[in-house]
């Protein structure tokens, strides 16, 4: 039994937009998976599904084989959290500390068992040394960081995340998939990221569910996903860059790939092949006077 299911799923906003059209798609527990859609896709939308944010019909969802509509606010809290994708619409006590606790406190934990909590979140996350600091102190990146401490505190089974590197350098980017590697591999969390980025998820997910206008297209693991151009075309978004760089260089320039790499690690070992192929080659056909 898949510890998330959605099926048939459907949502229309006020103004007629629709954001989900018939939805169907399961994760395993333990699953780091994304939802990879261009801006307006629908993905944000479905995470805030399956919180209970929105009210879908037709469809269901079920959390641990449960329909989330049969869940009081506490019991779906225990089991899934959501990170927005602007700290600064989460984030809203004064200090990281009394940030985190928040959670913790609404659920009637007592002082000792809520600062067990706040101080495994922030640890959890990298931040353990900043309890104490005002939260309009932080950058950034430390601000998405205590956004997804806070819901940790909750010690939500599943953790859903917007655009968790959006705004973010390079560095940053890839340090906060680390961390929610961690959470992933070492932790047990299952981990659902809807993302527009391309270029680190190979790196990091088991799965990727595509989304377009609101259907899901395609799903499968990165290298079936990212398998050629088309596909991503068809939904407004592209291929990991070094992915799109070997394409050219099969297409125009020839060279012999069997398939597309999507790292550089599996780029660099494949070019390398095929350099010393080549060379053995040349070696037979010219051999030294």
């Amino acid at each position: 039994m898949p510890y998330l299911e959605i099926k048939n799923l459907s949502y229309k906003y006020e103004d007629g937009t629709r954001a989900l059209d018939n939805v169907s798609l399961s994760v395993e527990k333990g699953e780091f998976v994304g939802l990879l859609a261009s801006n307006g896709g629908g993905k944000t939308t479905l995470l805030k599904a399956i919180v209970g944010l929105l009210k879908t019909k037709p469809g269901s969802i079920k959390i641990d084989g449960k329909p989330i509509k049969e869940m009081s606010r506490m019991e779906l809290s225990s089991k899934v959290g959501l990170v927005f994708q602007n700290p600064s619409d989460q984030l809203f006590a004064p200090t990281v500390e009394d940030d985190v606790a928040f959670g913790p406190r609404n659920l009637g934990l007592n002082g000792a068992k809520v600062q067990e909590r706040v101080k495994k979140s922030l640890q959890m996350v990298g931040m353990a040394g900043l309890a104490k600091k005002p939260i309009h102190h932080l950058s950034f990146g430390q601000q998405k960081r205590v956004s997804i401490a806070g819901v940790l505190a909750m010690k939500p089974e599943l953790l859903l995340l917007d655009e968790p590197t959006a705004g973010l350098d390079p560095k940053s980017e890839s340090s906060l998939l680390y961390t929610l590697e961690q959470l992933n591999k070492k932790e047990g969390i299952t981990i659902i990221i809807a993302t527009h980025m391309v270029d680190l998820m190979p790196l990091f997910l088991d799965r990727i569910f595509v989304l377009k206008e609101g259907r899901l297209t395609i799903e499968g693991a990165p290298e079936e996903v990212f398998s050629s151009t088309q596909v991503m075309e068809g939904v407004d978004l592209r291929l990991p860059y070094i992915t799109y760089l070997i394409e050219e260089l099969k297409h125009k320039d020839h060279l012999p790939f069997d398939e597309l790499p999507l790292t550089i690690k599996e780029a660099r070992t494949k070019l390398v092949s095929i350099l010393t192929e080549n060379l053995v080659g040349l070696k037979e056909n010219y051999p030294a006077r």
